[in-house]
């Protein structure tokens, strides 16, 4: 499993000829980081006097994500595991209209299947996002600036799953059910954005 490699293993896979891990791998491990940056920010505001008014909800968001964390690390398996039939139905033989038909229909599937990795790799990234703007907030002012970071990190990476999303869509041939998985990328990327936007604001204006 990629998910259980060492950072240098993984930038080796991602530096070699081979095609994953891959854009998809590498959004979802950005995005792990910036679930893990949350906790850090969650955790050194648990038990501080300080902060005794927002400690269950410190609680309650390193609990979410944790999961999202973790759920993300899978994900860099599981865009690579989704690439792999896809890679195989671009080699089906296609000299015969039986075989055409069949390539067709097996490039179809696997293009759908694709599409759908990084698209819930947008979907745990933008959770995490939510979680993030709680922590701007309420977190421990020492560590602000990490929940900053983490919003730059999961931007990054559901802008960056998007494409993946896309370059898949645009090959399907159902075209009502790629505008359909388009639409939901695009809703996200809006809703990223207004979340960088307003987390980074509320973070730089506590440290400049």
């Amino acid at each position: 499993m990629m998910s259980k490699n060492s950072i240098e293993e993984f930038a080796g896979g991602l530096s070699s000829a081979k095609p994953v891990p891959g854009g998809g791998g590498a959004c979802a491990a950005a995005g792990a980081f910036a679930a893990a940056l949350g906790m850090m920010v969650a955790n050194l505001t648990v038990g501080k006097k300080r902060y005794a008014d927002v400690e269950e909800e410190m609680k309650e968001i390193l609990v979410r994500l944790g999961g999202l964390r973790d759920q993300l690390l899978e994900l860099i398996d599981k865009d690579a595991e989704a690439f792999e039939p896809l890679s195989r139905a671009y080699g089906l033989p296609r000299e015969t209209p039986e075989q055409r038909e069949e390539k067709e229909r097996v490039l179809e599937a696997a293009l759908y299947e694709a599409s759908m990795v990084p698209l819930e790799i947008m979907e745990r990234i933008l959770e995490a996002m939510g979680d993030l703007e709680i922590l701007s907030k309420k977190g421990s002012r020492i560590v602000i600036s990490d929940a900053g970071v983490g919003v730059l990190f999961a931007q990054a990476a559901l802008d960056g799953a998007s494409l993946n999303v896309f370059i898949n869509t645009k090959l399907m041939k159902d075209r009502i059910k790629a505008q359909r998985i388009d639409k939901k990328a695009e809703d996200m990327i809006r809703q990223g954005q207004e979340y960088k936007d307003r987390i980074y604001s509320a973070v730089m204006s506590q440290i400049r």
